[in-house]
């Protein structure tokens, strides 16, 4: 009845979680139909389903104790946190004990768990024995109190051969133990004397399981020979036999397993199986890339939060280009937490102050890194502000580079945020584990680590409700992690994962409870926390002084900006390097009449004599036509119209010379000579017609040139007389009201002008006739178009006149003359 009633919730929650996991990670694993149920991976429970059930359960070499349960069951619920508890406890246990657990509820364990296993009711704990046979199922516990004490009477219950994973419960016997280090290689034996009915000795034989070098027997108090041999009083009670035949009591504060075992565990040479014995020698020369540095393991070090704030900010955080949405509230939640928690030095709380302020101003819905790693590393330089660069690790520090450090930071430096807040009365009891786990789910680096986590704040994160709470919430789940790696490759030997604080840390904090149990006494718990995270109790031994700090700052500052700098000096030289291949910039007019004030007429006449002695040769050759093909019209006008453009601009008083490219200067111009540019806004009648007039000059000589080439023919023109030009120039100058310079025209029959245009030569030869000249000096300045256009305009003027006046003439004869009488 209770199976039809579910089936329908069941089969809607079984495809709903198929959907999202589907969307996400697009597998399927073993357990992803367990995951959907009440316990995880992270539970340390052994996950079962139809698929694995049977491979788990026939013929393992360990003893299995599984958990039937329907996860829609109200009373499964309640008992999972029980189980879980019971899966945390016997974790020393493995490989004798596995616990695990099968969801009846899902579509495909459910024949599995009804047919295979005979389960009728939810939820149902059942032991396989170890080696157990395909068609067994199990034998159920009735009574689900006390599940420890009920394993243990399994193991006990087995029958031969004995599982040589499971090591021998039965009591030791003085005849054995005379011979125990003949036939057993180990350092230590350690004796428990117990009632009967006690399961103590037992519990701390499975305990120490999974560690060599010590081996762990049960002595009962009927024992009258090995009670009265060492005179043993107090039941339970624990002894050390050495192999020399000593024994001594092992001192711990309360006689209970919990202390047994812890003592036990770290005795000398006693190491986790697959560990080998750990030499501090070895450890300060070779095992690690920085010195060993000595410290006090109940202290804090303020080198190992700051090392842990560098880590996190540069290098966890900087595995994102860009922040945005999730990453960049996480982040912001983060820095505002440690702006207002950290207990570090002035310089680092004005950095993460600082780094609060521009977060929380920042309006964009993103961030990139590199602006945040501006702000990090005060690149403004403002003063006493730095975060320390790198890492030094002191309480944090493992016996090889890849144990401990970072993690054991992250976890020191939530455990002070927390307790900073409640000495500080935080009105957000929950504010800093929230940013720890934004955090750690968005950055933390080791995803497995941060799945875990989050399952453990998604489990019972709501219930805290004070700033008290939030840091035994913290520790407890500390302690949670520290059992579920402990014997993990991850573990440090140095360094084992226990439940903290130990008992030598804290004596007050760890008692019995009436049935033997161990129990934590949360009041005494909490004020160790209070005072061991307390920031007056904060070591600041091995920090790096904050003026050497400061001045790394400022030197790494002038580093980047010298080679900031030096890139840009590289860029502008290719950019440079790009124009002149292309197009040379134009001088202002500032360079232009700067350069002009430089060069005076005669400076710029010397330097033309110079070119012209150098290049005449050269300039003569092209002139005289020796290339075998003629020069195109089309081509012309293109390299004319090309250096137009790349000439500077002309000044109309300035010389009337044409441009050449940057570089080279003393220009010849056409004329010969040069004016100051006209700075009046009042426009001169007489300067404009001499301006106008001088540039039609310019364009007829430059035309008539232009023209020249394009007439040329692959035989060279007969040479022409000089003296036309010479006319013609002396006629414009008389117009314009100049006075020519003295330049020789005249040669053997040909002379060479140099002209700058574009760095180019032309020849000037000029044969004209007597009306020529005539003809050039009457067009002085005005271009053939134009007088075209004159004798047209003229033309259709007479003949407009000469209609109009026939019109006017023939109107006045048709009207008739009327006489007016007086």
């Amino acid at each position: 009845m209770a199976r039809l009633c579910a089936s329908p919730r069941f089969v809607s929650r079984w495809r709903t979680d198929r959907s999202v996991l589907f969307s996400c990670l697009c597998l399927i694993v073993l357990a992803s139909a367990a995951e959907a149920g009440l316990y995880t991976a992270s539970d340390q429970i052994v996950l079962l389903s139809q698929r694995n059930v049977r491979s788990a359960l026939v013929n393992s070499s360990a003893a299995m104790v599984v958990e039937f349960y329907a996860s829609w069951c109200g009373h499964c619920v309640a008992f999972s946190p029980y189980y879980k508890k019971l899966a945390r406890d016997i974790k020393e246990w493995k490989p004798a004990v596995n616990v695990a657990a099968i969801d009846c509820a899902e579509e495909g364990n459910n024949k599995v768990c009804s047919y295979d296993y005979e389960v009728r009711g939810y939820p149902t704990i059942k032991f396989f024995p170890a080696y157990s046979e395909a068609d067994s199922t199990g034998r159920p516990y009735r009574d689900l109190r006390n599940l420890r004490h009920r394993i243990i009477d399994s193991l006990e219950a087995h029958k031969e051969p004995w599982p040589p994973a499971c090591p021998p419960l039965e009591p030791i016997s003085q005849a054995e133990l005379d011979v125990f280090f003949e036939t057993n290689n180990v350092q230590h034996l350690a004796l428990i004397f117990e009632d009967v009915n006690s399961y103590v000795g037992r519990e701390v034989t499975l305990d120490l399981l999974q560690f060599d070098n010590i081996a762990v027997r049960r002595v009962l108090k009927s024992d009258h020979s090995l009670v009265t041999k060492l005179g043993v009083t107090e039941f339970p009670s624990c002894y050390l036999h050495q192999p020399g035949g000593n024994f001594t009591r092992l001192r711990v504060n309360f006689e209970a397993r919990a202390f047994y075992s812890y003592a036990l565990q770290r005795l000398p040479g006693v190491v986790r199986s697959g560990n080998p014995p750990m030499v501090l020698t070895q450890i300060h020369t070779n095992s690690t890339e920085e010195p060993w540095r000595p410290f006090n393991r109940s202290r804090v070090y303020m080198a190992d939060l700051e090392s842990a704030l560098h880590y996190s900010l540069r290098v966890e955080v900087a595995a994102f280009d860009v922040l945005e949405k999730d990453t960049l509230k996480a982040l912001n939640k983060y820095v505002s937490v440690l702006a207002k928690y950290f207990p570090g030095r002035p310089m680092v709380m004005n950095l993460l102050k600082s780094l609060n302020s521009w977060l929380k101003n920042q309006t964009d819905n993103q961030i990139s890194y590199e602006a945040f790693k501006q702000v990090l590393d005060n690149t403004a330089q403002v003063p006493h502000t730095a975060l320390p660069e790198g890492v030094r690790w002191v309480g944090c520090q493992g016996s090889q580079p890849h144990f401990r450090r970072y993690p054991c930071g992250v976890w020191t430096l939530f455990h002070v945020l927390t307790v900073q807040a409640n000495a500080t009365g935080g009105s957000d009891h929950l504010e800093v584990l929230n940013a720890m786990r934004n955090y750690i789910r968005h950055f933390f680096g080791c995803r497995d680590c941060a799945e875990h986590f989050e399952n453990m704040a998604r489990e019972d994160l709501a219930s805290v409700d004070s700033l008290q709470s939030a840091m035994t919430w913290l520790w407890f789940r500390h302690n949670r992690v520290n059992n579920r790696i402990a014997g993990a490759l991850s573990e440090d030997p140095l360094f084992p994962k226990i439940q903290w604080p130990s008992p030598e840390m804290c004596p007050s904090c760890h008692t019995v409870s009436e049935s033997g149990e161990h129990k934590w006494k949360k009041e005494q718990v909490l004020s160790f926390l209070l005072s061991y995270f307390s920031s007056s109790s904060i070591l600041t031994d091995y920090l790096e002084d904050e003026t050497q700090i400061l001045e790394k700052q400022k030197e790494k500052h002038a580093r980047q900006q010298e080679a900031a700098a030096a890139r840009k000096h590289r860029e502008r030289k290719a950019r440079e390097a790009l124009n002149s291949v292309t197009l040379p910039p134009s001088p202002s007019p500032a360079e232009e009449e700067e350069e002009e004030e430089e060069e005076s007429p005669q400076d710029e006449a010397v330097a033309y004599e110079e070119e012209e002695g150098e290049e005449g040769a050269q300039a003569a050759s092209e002139m005289e036509g020796k290339s075998s093909e003629p020069t195109s019209w089309v081509q012309t006008e293109m390299d004319l119209s090309r250096d137009r453009r790349q000439a500077p601009r002309f000044s109309r008083f300035a010389g009337m010379r044409f441009g050449k490219p940057e570089g080279n200067r003393g220009l010849p111009s056409i004329i010969g000579m040069r004016f100051r540019e006209k700075r009046d806004d009042i426009v001169d009648l007489d300067s404009f017609v001499n301006q106008h007039f001088k540039d039609k000059a310019l364009q007829l000589a430059a035309s008539s040139r232009v023209k020249q080439r394009t007439l040329q023919t692959k035989v060279e023109q007969e040479p022409r007389p000089g003296f036309g030009l010479s006319m013609e120039l002396d006629t414009a100058l008389g117009m314009m009201g100049l006075q020519p310079v003295d330049v020789d025209l005249e040669g053997k029959g040909k002379r060479r002008q140099k002209r700058g245009l574009a760095g180019q030569y032309f020849r000037r030869e000029t044969e004209m006739t007597h009306k020529g000249r005539w003809m050039s000096a009457l067009s002085i300045g005005f271009s053939n178009l134009d007088i075209s256009l004159c004798v047209v305009l003229y033309s259709l003027s007479a003949i407009c006149l000469v209609l109009m006046y026939h019109f006017f003439k023939n109107r006045l004869k048709r009207r008739p003359v009327k006489i007016a009488l007086a």
